[in-house]
């Protein structure tokens, strides 16, 4: 078995159950207790599983969050291509909206140098990035500004959002599956999302493969408002499947 499908076993294994144990697992999967602690800690710094005393436990089970700069240094190359393809679902100008997280901003990144765009977004980072760029027009949403996240939130960026209509959003999940739909942990941010879910013509959600089967305390959107999510190929084919039936298009880049 490989890391990757080691590491993925795990941290299935520890939604299902709640926790798992080094020693355990070490049984289970007929490898050394040393190499289980090296995939938990790879998996603590991928931020979906939290080491604790004898084994770990997933992060959605502890209710935490992890910070936008955790986020940005793992899985970069599947964000990268994740990015990529989100490329193909811009107009060829018009407006779009950016939701915070790491997937977007490395769309942020990408955005080519010769569409003229407006964009709309609520996290500080994407606006840093996009300000100066030539033939793009920034809009930040307003409110109280979420130090582990970065986001715009609260009432006043609902208000924002009420009255503007965008031709794509792109948003961010920790959490998706085909019984939840779309979930976060913070309820202000996810009040936001829907925001920016109401205000687009089409919804495009980024999402790494470790969101999904993840179900986080607030949910902001079903998978019915979604047209498109695009993922990396680690996903589980009958999971994704299963997200299909519910509605939108998964892509796997």
């Amino acid at each position: 078995m490989y890391p990757e499908e080691r590491q993925a076993a795990i941290v299935a294994q520890a939604r299902a159950e709640g926790r798992v144990d080094v020693t355990g697992l070490a049984a289970q999967l007929d490898v050394t207790t040393e190499t289980v602690r090296r995939d938990l800690t790879a998996l603590e710094r991928q931020g979906v599983l939290r080491r604790v005393h004898g084994g770990a436990v997933p992060v959605e089970r502890l209710g935490f969050e992890p910070a936008l700069a955790v986020r940005e240094s793992v899985l970069t190359a599947e964000k990268e291509r994740i990015a990529k393809a989100a490329i193909d679902e811009l107009p060829a100008e018009g407006t779009i909206a950016l939701d915070a997280g790491s997937s977007t901003l490395r769309l942020a990144e990408a955005l080519p140098l010769d569409r003229e765009l407006t964009v709309v977004t609520n996290g500080l980072p994407h606006a840093m990035l996009l300000a100066t760029r030539p033939g793009i027009t920034v809009h930040i949403v307003g409110g109280r500004i979420r130090a582990r996240t970065l986001a715009t939130a609260d009432e006043a960026a609902q208000e924002f959002m009420r009255n503007l209509f965008v031709d794509v959003a792109f948003i961010g999940t920790n959490g998706v599956s085909a019984e939840r739909g779309l979930t976060t942990p913070d309820r202000s941010e996810a009040a936001t999302k829907r925001a920016l879910i109401a205000a687009a013509r089409r919804t495009v959600v980024l999402a790494d493969h470790t969101k999904f089967g993840s179900d986080h305390f607030a949910a902001f959107g079903s998978l019915s408002d979604v047209d498109t999510i695009i993922t990396d190929t680690g996903i589980d084919p009958e999971l994704a499947a299963d997200i299909e039936a519910a509605g939108p298009r998964v892509v796997r880049a």
